[in-house]
């Protein structure tokens, strides 16, 4: 299932459009649809329509100090900060980005709960034998988080099956916060309510920063298509959860 999840999206990514835009237009030797695709490519691939696409896509969940936090039966840290990378002796694990895990560990130490949960992220094609919060929690505890105060939870490939994991390992009270990045957060709270969970959202791992916008916002990026094309998986993501799956 996680192949399809997985799938799925690409038929409604911009890279996927746009290439059938082009392959009509070849086909139909029709210059104004293929000139259309050339110029939704450029405009997607800019970071200033990037980032203002993305940001409707985080606009729900701004950045909110640990004072503000209240406390809780668990800090739940959702999967998805580490990538599996080659070495001289195996596969090691690598940041691709940090702030789920600090921003757990920073709720800890801030007294906002006694317990620290981690999810046992692990998908099919993972060279590594480690679901992920087995390598979280080992950080987390050189990094002065009681071992007795962290949990992680069975096996999960999507958030879906974060929930139902974390679901089986509480009892009792389950009011949580819940960490994950600020896109994500949306479809998360909804799929951690839906398992019965009383969620405090605590979003991080912003992808459009605050400045000012120049010239250079103008021209084409790699970078900015990726964006736009995560935000419409997250879309479609919250869409299918929102309206088609109800369990």
């Amino acid at each position: 299932m996680i192949y399809l999840h997985k799938f799925l999206p690409i038929f409604f990514s911009p890279i996927f459009l746009i290439l059938m835009l082009v392959v009509y237009g070849a086909w139909k030797k029709h210059r104004g649809i293929c000139l259309f695709a050339a110029g939704l490519l450029y405009a997607l691939s800019t970071p200033i329509v990037s980032n203002a696409f993305f940001s409707f896509v985080e606009k729900d969940h701004v950045r909110q100090s640990l004072q503000t936090v209240d406390s809780a039966q668990a800090i739940v840290v959702l999967s998805g900060m580490l990538i599996d990378v080659k070495t001289a002796e195996g596969i090691a694990q690598e940041w691709s980005d940090p702030d789920r895990f600090f921003a757990g560990v920073e709720l800890f130490k801030a007294n906002k709960s006694k317990q620290l949960i981690f999810t046992g992220g692990l998908l099919p094609w993972s060279k590594s034998d480690q679901a992920e919060g087995d390598v979280l929690s080992r950080y987390a505890t050189e990094m002065g988080v009681p071992k007795e105060s962290i949990k992680v939870s069975g096996h999960a490939q999507n958030t879906f099956e974060e929930a139902k994991a974390v679901k089986e390992l509480m009892a009792g009270d389950r009011k949580i916060i819940l960490v994950t990045s600020a896109f994500h957060m949306p479809r998360a709270k909804l799929l951690f309510e839906r398992a019965g969970f009383e969620v405090i959202p605590f979003a991080v791992d912003y992808k459009v920063e605050n400045r000012q916008t120049t010239f250079l916002d103008a021209l084409p990026s790699a970078g900015a298509l990726f964006q736009v094309d995560l935000g419409v998986r997250e879309m479609i993501g919250r869409l299918y959860y929102q309206y088609l799956k109800t369990s």
